[in-house]
């Protein structure tokens, strides 16, 4: 009688793989498909990042919560009228409106004397992100900046805002440096992903070679205080140095068990000599 084939019931490597990273692997097949159940969670998470572009940016309930938490705020807007005009047209979304540029010149002539960083939080591509993530890492920033001595701006809320319009903010108020809030392009695994862009001396024109990024700031990615951390290191560096972007790189130093040890810190392998 011949023998019988035996299968592989090992386990699937790439299974425990999964477990490390929401990154599309080892999704199975059926003949030259997808399963079901992998189509299915693809479509639902495209679904995710479209809605998350088109979500409307709930300024006034992000207003209540800063007023909740002392913080005064401005409400301003881009040049872009509506969400459509937007998407299309970048270019206004990186300009303030008119009215909200006047707006912005009075509250500096009523409020002379500039500050240290001017804070904008905008909906960018993600509003869901500014809902979910500007409220708890303002409270680790602020906690963090309060202590080294640097004075802010209200924080400033655009509606259809771009990057490059809190240059705009920054040189009307005439901040020493500028920090945008923004929701970044929804990621099919990350629809809710908050970028910051930190900017010294901003000033109209300027081009995103003079901004440093910081970007994925989520519960499943980059940490609150962690980026709360790198911000603080870039706007000491950028005052020592006078300059951002890509002649200042994020050095910032990241305390963990090992380096905290008696042991000598071991630095980066691939650098180091051997």
């Amino acid at each position: 009688m011949a023998n019988t084939p035996q299968h592989d019931n090992s386990a699937n490597p790439w299974l425990e793989l999964r477990r490390l990273t929401p990154a599309r692997i080892a999704l199975g097949r059926t003949g030259t498909s997808l399963p079901t159940g992998a189509q299915l969670d693809f479509q639902f998470a495209h679904a995710q990042a479209r809605d998350a572009v088109h979500l409307a940016f709930d300024h006034q309930g992000l207003r209540t919560q800063l007023s909740e938490r002392g913080r005064d705020s401005l409400l301003l807007h881009s040049a872009a009228a509506d969400r459509h005009s937007y998407l299309q047209r970048p270019d206004l979304g990186r300009r303030l409106h008119d009215d909200s540029a006047q707006q912005l010149r009075e509250h500096a002539q009523a409020n002379p004397g500039g500050v240290d960083l001017a804070i904008v939080v905008a909906d960018g591509l993600s509003a869901l992100a500014v809902h979910r993530h500007t409220l708890p890492f303002l409270a680790r920033f602020e906690e963090q900046a309060a202590t080294d001595g640097w004075s802010t701006s209200p924080v400033v809320l655009v509606e259809q805002g771009r990057v490059a319009v809190a240059d705009e903010v920054g040189e009307l108020l005439g901040a020493k440096m500028t920090v945008i809030l923004i929701g970044e392009r929804p990621g099919l695994s990350s629809p809710d992903s908050l970028g910051l862009y930190f900017t010294y001396n901003p000033k109209v024109g300027l081009t995103d070679a003079y901004r440093n990024c910081i970007s994925n700031v989520r519960l499943e990615g980059l940490s609150y205080g962690m980026a709360a951390h790198r911000l603080l290191y870039l706007m000491r560096e950028a005052c020592r140095r006078q300059l951002s972007g890509v002649n200042l790189k994020d050095e910032a130093q990241v305390h963990t068990l090992e380096s905290e040890a008696d042991t000598p810190t071991k630095g980066n392998f691939l650098l180091s000599k051997p």
